[in-house]
């Protein structure tokens, strides 16, 4: 990996850096105007988005034949990656997995830090920074808010630099799960998501899908967002302000049947209690915020209902075979996504879209 440019305008003290705004800490995780280290959401333009489905789209289209899966396979063999997931996962875990394989990335894992000196003392960034000494790239997902770009922000500063992918960081960002569901929206609604109205439903507040998700919306014309929570779990302020800056309408209230009939997508998730501090989900009503059988009479026939997963009983499981249901494709949709990225991440796009 080429090592990162010198840039005297960032402070080598992280305490320093972090604070200033996504939008002056970015230009750092970039190479030649191209991403780099995937953190943010909002590192994604509407061309890049654009783009990224295209090449999503041509690797499914490809994997469909035994010539273009090897094709695919053969464009990064000589490539390893880390999966460093040492917070629970099932799905980002094994589309990313999957994603490097069909890549022909070879893979390590760890996925407890007991097994790592960590437990001898040592710190997580050079625990990190040990497992970047054997691969060309790394796959994070971490408890800690921040540390995924805190890692990313020590390895450009390495001698040996390796790109840095957010699979989930702490309860502010999951840039990969909004990716998977701007092309899910795309693929799912007619004419795509350009004027088009999205509820996101559930626990708002702490959900880091529904945070990365919204600040994609800047990126499309017209879109209409509407939050329905409880009181509790609304929407934090800080994503409210980001709409506001953007001219992006949106409307909070906590009554999801009103909001059914004018829905094009519904994004449901889950109560989001492992981030609980005093027990304060516990004992609280969420069945107004679940979907149900009866309300699919109310829902637009080309609806889509979305969920990041796993779910508990926000969403009726006699309403997966409905037609306006996409959760399990949108996970299937995870796999191609990320491995169009990180073909990005690679420069190996292009010939992704060359293969026959």
């Amino acid at each position: 990996m080429e090592r990162a440019p010198t840039m005297t305008a960032v402070p080598r003290d992280w305490e320093e850096f972090h604070p200033r705004p996504v939008s002056e800490r970015v230009p750092f995780f970039t190479r030649k105007g191209r991403l780099y280290d995937c953190l943010f959401a909002q590192q994604f333009d509407r061309k890049l988005l654009d783009h990224l489905c295209r090449v999503a789209d041509h690797l499914r289209a490809a994997m469909k034949t035994k010539e273009g899966a090897l094709a695919a396979a053969n464009l990064l063999p000589h490539k390893r990656a880390m999966l460093y997931f040492v917070q629970p996962s099932t799905r980002t875990f094994l589309s990313f997995l999957n994603a490097c394989h069909i890549l022909g990335l070879r893979t390590s894992e760890i996925r407890d830090t007991t097994t790592s000196s960590e437990v001898k003392g040592e710190s997580p960034e050079d625990t990190v920074r040990t497992f970047s000494s054997y691969v060309d790239l790394i796959i994070m997902r971490h408890p800690a808010p921040g540390f995924v770009e805190k890692t990313a922000w020590v390895m450009n500063r390495a001698k040996r630099a390796v790109p840095v992918i957010n699979g989930g960081s702490g309860s502010d960002q999951h840039p990969t799960q909004a990716l998977l569901d701007v092309y899910t929206l795309c693929r799912s609604l007619p004419g795509g998501l350009d004027g088009k109205t999205v509820a996101f439903v559930g626990d708002l507040k702490r959900g880091r899908t529904v945070r990365s998700l919204s600040y994609l919306m800047k990126n499309y014309k017209d879109v209409k967002l509407v939050f329905v929570s409880p009181p509790q779990l609304k929407m934090e302020a800080d994503i409210l302000a980001f709409l506001k800056r953007h001219h992006i309408p949106y409307r909070e209230c906590d009554d999801l049947t009103t909001v059914l009939p004018e829905a094009d997508a519904i994004y449901m998730t889950r109560i989001q209690d492992e981030w609980d501090k005093a027990n304060e989900s516990k004992g609280m009503d969420y069945s107004r915020f679940n979907l149900k059988q009866e309300h699919l009479a109310k829902l637009k026939p080309t609806c889509a209902i979305l969920h990041p997963l796993p779910r508990r009983h926000e969403i009726e499981t006699t309403i997966d075979d409905d037609e306006r249901a996409v959760f399990w494709r949108q996970e299937r949709n995870g796999m191609w996504i990320r491995a169009a990225l990180i073909a990005y991440i690679f420069g190996q796009d292009k010939e992704v879209l060359a293969i026959k």
